[in-house]
């Protein structure tokens, strides 16, 4: 029962010297078990103590993250696993040797790469033939020129129709396709480009073709007109591009090495980047004493976890060579603490379906206890299937027994969704057999498992069994529903009796625990009020009417009485004094009636006004020297830090407030009792059209395929038949069925006793730090 209080909470204050501050904190994100409260809420980012070192830390953060991009994108994978290496800090890794060394190769790199093509002799004897033609001089005034050149190949229509418009057609334009995609030096990606040539007569419109190819951002390359020449040019334009290769296949083999060997220590490098930038935001939180040589901090812990806290802080001045030692004490505080629970991979995702609704507050009874089993209880009661349990256990099972594997994968949302839910679809899977197995459906066909059914036809050939019935010959089918229902004319007014008084009786089975768990938090928290004046008026009220309720239906299931229970409730308002005639269960019954209505209308105004006049007497009881109180108290207040949790609040009482709240609260319950108890037939709703649906299936898809001698047929309709089962019945309806057992939790059972207005216990930890990347 660790999960029905959340664990104690206490309040402490830390006096950090500065020499061991940061140790200290790295500590306590190992521990995982102090949240800090911040002091410097009311300071921007920007004008806290550690600004500098966030800012140092996100900019390494940015450094590795571009290695990492560099890595994926040269197709190598760095490495998850941790390496054994020396313990690295913030200032080794901003210094580090890799980039130094990794540097200087890159600038001999280049030095070898001037000196063997650009600083090459017979390069410059040959480049004076590119040089001449791209230098300025007296130009060919007449005859036909050409400019060539290369372009991406999806602008060339428009290219062309720009050149042919500029020369008013003066021109002769002719392309080819590149052999090759060609990478763009601005986006890095592998593009398809076409060579051009354009041949045109006259200076002005080589200047017009020329700022063209500029705007349309073509690469254009001088070709001499002499075939000797450009002869020399292929020569010199192949050894250089020779030359390029070499080096560009030296550079990327020397990338890659590097990159290779940067990748074994990146996951240590950014986890280590992660943990000093959440240590240096959690330094942030705290404040500098007067002489600014300690750093003071508040937090919550739980209380089984201070003698642990208070080791790792003397391991941490230890360790730092601190002559002061860390102080470490607790305080009271007027704040309400964090709740806390400690949970496993089974009682998790139950403590989050409750925490999706509100988290509890601090030390009320916390409803994930009886979630744990009534929720996937009343989920089965709308899915009960034994054949479709059975499918569900499989996916349950294959998940818990893959769990190792797949806790060190990425998954997707919804897979990582059902994952974590692996153990709620497991209980949900074996109560729905178990339901499955009440109800007698195996894909909503029955069998016979506990035996022959207690009915039989009149005779041999049963031949009126759809007419006029069936007869009863032994005793009752020991579990579950008798098989012979199934096809009967009454299997539908049957099903339909059973399951509706059953989903009645329930939901008020459930809505008195949530009744009865009022109880024990105001027993614990000490609140007699709510035990007099709520607690017992809420059991009376509920219980006089729908309690009554369900004592009709297991008495008339006990005598098997042909009373109508509809005439009995209404008649119980409308006329209570008037005889029951067929109606009567049991001796006494108009009497009992006429009492339990009169114990309805009277809980009505004992929860609305008792407690409000109560609580103004209390507090008028309470604060009549309240001045004198505050002025004792004044000089106390006065050393209280003006940002520490142990200031005080005096809240005026307002009884308008108050009276309104109790008023509101009451008329909730009282018309909730009748709306919560008619919310509780959607298990009735829900089971019928699961079963339906099932029939539906089986008889006029999987049957009527069955029934021709054709075998492509039968295995079309076998195929429709698996098919709508795993996506409407296993999916859709659990789904369904999945939500509508989430809203009798949330609403039906937590709301009368559940608040659900505290926040969880976030401590700092460096297990919860997520990647960026991720």
């Amino acid at each position: 029962m660790d999960l029905m209080r959340s664990e104690k909470m206490s309040f402490v204050q830390l006096i950090i010297p500065a020499e061991s501050s940061h140790r200290a904190i790295s500590y306590l994100g190992q521990l995982s078990l102090l949240q800090f409260r911040d002091l410097n809420a009311d300071k921007s980012p920007f004008q806290r103590t550690f600004v500098n070192q966030v800012k140092r830390c996100a900019e390494m953060s940015r450094k590795l993250r571009f290695f990492k991009d560099q890595i994926n994108k040269a197709g190598l994978l760095s490495s998850s696993l941790p390496v054994l290496q020396p313990d690295i800090d913030l200032e080794d890794l901003e210094a580090c040797g890799f980039l130094i060394s990794s540097h200087g190769r890159a600038v001999s790199e280049e030095r070898e790469l001037q000196e063997n093509v650009y600083s090459n002799d017979e390069y410059v004897e040959n480049a004076s033939l590119l040089e001449q033609e791209m230098r300025p001089g007296p130009s060919n005034q007449s005859g036909l020129r050409f400019i060539s050149g290369i372009i991406c190949k999806s602008k060339i229509l428009r290219f062309e129709r720009m050149l042919f418009r500029a020369t008013r057609g003066n021109m002769l334009f002719n392309q080819a396709p590149a052999d090759e995609q060609i990478m763009d030096p601005v986006s890095t990606e592998m593009i398809e480009k076409t060579v051009f040539v354009v041949f045109f007569s006259g200076e002005q419109a080589r200047t017009k073709i020329l700022k063209i190819c500029e705007a349309f951002g073509a690469n254009c390359y001088p070709v001499p007109e002499d075939i000797t020449k450009q002869r020399q040019i292929t020569r010199e334009v192949s050894s250089r591009l020779t030359d390029l290769e070499a080096t560009l296949d030296a550079g990327i083999r020397h990338r890659s090495k590097a990159l290779a060997s940067l990748g074994v220590h990146l996951a240590q490098w950014m986890s280590m980047v992660r943990r000093e930038k959440a240590v240096y935001d959690t330094l942030n939180m705290l404040n500098f004493d007067v002489t600014k040589k300690c750093l003071v901090g508040e937090g919550w812990c739980p209380t089984f976890g201070k003698t642990q806290i208070q080791e790792a802080l003397q391991r941490a001045s230890f360790d730092s060579s601190s002559e002061v030692g860390i102080i470490f004490h607790p305080m009271d505080s007027v704040e309400s603490p964090p709740t806390y629970f400690r949970t496993n991979s089974f009682t998790s995702p139950y403590q989050e379906i409750v925490d999706a609704y509100g988290v509890a507050r601090y030390q009320e009874a916390n409803p994930a206890v009886y979630t744990t089993i009534i929720f996937p209880f009343l989920f089965a009661v709308m899915f009960g299937d034994w054949g479709h349990g059975i499918c569900l256990l499989l996916g349950a099972l294959v998940l818990i027994a893959r769990e190792s594997k797949l806790n060190t994968q990425k998954l997707g949302s919804f897979m990582e969704m059902l994952f974590g839910g692996r153990y709620v679809l497991l209980l949900m899977s074996l109560f729905s057999i178990y339901c499955g197995l009440i109800y007698n459906e195996f894909f909503s066909v029955p069998f016979h498992i506990f035996g022959a059914s207690a009915y039989k036809c009149r005779d041999s050939s049963c031949r009126d069994a759809h007419t006029i019935g069936l007869v009863k010959y032994q005793e009752p089918y020991p579990f579950g529903v008798d098989p012979s229902w199934r096809g009967s004319r009454s299997e539908l007014a049957f099903l339909n009796s059973l399951k509706m008084k059953m989903s009645i009786l329930f939901g008020v089975v459930h809505m008195n625990l949530g009744i009865i768990l009022s109880y024990f938090n105001a027993r614990f928290f000490g609140s007699s009020l709510d035990i007099r004046y709520q607690f017992v008026p809420q059991v009376i009220f509920l219980n006089s009417l729908f309690g009554y309720l369900s004592l009709l239906i297991v008495v008339k299931w006990c005598t098997g009485s042909q009373a109508d229970l509809y005439h009995v409730m209404i008649y119980m308002f409308l006329s209570p004094t008037d005889k029951l005639g067929d109606n009567q269960l049991f001796w006494g019954q108009r009497p009992l009636q006429i009492v339990l209505l009169l114990l309805a209308l009277i809980a009505v105004p004992w929860m609305l006004f008792p407690k409000p006049f109560i609580l103004k007497k209390l507090y008028t009881e309470r604060f009549q020297g309240r001045s004198y109180g505050l002025l004792n108290n004044s000089e106390m207040d006065l050393e209280v830090e003006p940002d520490s949790a142990r200031q005080h609040h005096h809240e005026e009482f307002n009884f308008t407030e108050v009276f309104v709240h109790q008023m509101i609260h009451s008329i909730e319950f009282v018309l909730g009792s009748v709306s919560n108890t008619a919310s509780y037939l959607r298990l009735w709703a829900l089971s019928l059209a699961h079963s339906e649906l099932s029939t539906v299936f089986y008889e006029k898809v999987l049957l009527l395929a069955w029934g021709y001698d054709n075998l492509v047929i039968r295995l079309v309709g076998l195929a429709v038949f698996a098919f709508a089962t795993a996506f409407i019945l296993l999916m859709m309806e659990s789904l369904s069925a999945f939500l509508h057992a989430l809203r009798l939790h949330w609403v039906e059972f937590q709301n009368k006793f559940y608040h659900g207005d505290g926040y969880k216990f976030k401590p700092f930890s460096f297990a919860s730090l997520i990647d960026d990347d991720d």
